[in-house]
């Protein structure tokens, strides 16, 4: 019996790592990355594993796209040897880090790390791996709330998870013909150690303008990743879903 295979980028911990949990409860075969969390990741892979499920952590740096070629070769070679297949269904775009500086503040090298692992790398990492990408597959990338919500201090990062919520639509477009489906997840305010977490003021203030009034949880982004996925929503496609709890409404 075949199943589908689902490969997720930044998912050693985090939100990333509720995905792959999710993913695999649902019967996905997970591929997760990694890029200096190898501990973490086996880890996962091993408590992926006592649930009966099947996972590989593999090594992928998204901010040096001169890595993907070998990267695509492991994906190729773990296809073969941990499911006798020779292609997956799905990409989750995750991988990423945050930055909190004012525009006046913001210096060169952070600028271009960050849109080095938020647009360029899932650009191409995509546009590598869609040979090995079934018809009919899936790709979701994960952008921000922050992209319509103007939080000062985040800008070259909302500017360019505002430009994968673009970059969304095209590969909707022009993935089409093979099936292959695009949206986005955009996550608001995550209780996760993304640039250096949230204090407990930061959380009070934040919670105070969600309607839900509290603010997310990994899970409730994993969760929905994975439901996405499934063919539940086989008709969704070229959207951007904001998953915030009703953030300043």
């Amino acid at each position: 019996m075949s199943m589908s295979i689902v490969i997720i980028t930044g998912a050693s911990r985090g939100l990333g790592a509720s995905m792959a949990r999710h993913c695999a409860r649902r019967g996905f075969g997970t591929i997760i990355t990694y890029r200096t969390g190898r501990q973490e990741a086996e880890q996962l892979v091993a408590s992926i594993e006592a649930d009966d499920g099947k996972a590989v952590a593999l090594p992928l740096d998204v901010g040096d796209i001169t890595s993907f070629p070998a990267f695509c070769a492991m994906v190729r070679d773990a296809l073969a040897s941990v499911w006798q297949a020779t292609s997956f269904e799905a990409l989750v775009n995750n991988a990423g880090h945050g930055q909190f500086a004012p525009i006046t503040h913001v210096v060169e090298a952070d600028f271009d790390a960050l849109y080095r692992v938020h647009l360029k790398g899932p650009f191409f990492l995509t546009q590598a791996l869609l040979p090995l990408m079934a018809d009919g597959g899936h790709i979701v990338n994960i952008t921000s709330a922050t992209t319509r919500v103007a939080t000062a201090g985040v800008a070259p990062y909302a500017a360019f998870k505002g430009g994968l919520d673009v970059l969304t639509r095209y590969m909707a477009k022009e993935f089409g013909e093979r099936g292959i489906r695009a949206n986005a997840i955009a996550p608001g305010a995550i209780r996760t150690d993304l640039g250096g977490g949230i204090n407990a003021a930061f959380e009070a203030m934040l919670a105070g303008q969600t309607a839900l009034g509290r603010i997310g949880e990994p899970d409730d982004v994993g969760q929905m990743v994975a439901s996405l996925l499934s063919d539940d929503h086989r008709w969704i496609n070229a959207q951007t879903i904001e998953l915030s709890g009703g953030y300043i409404i």
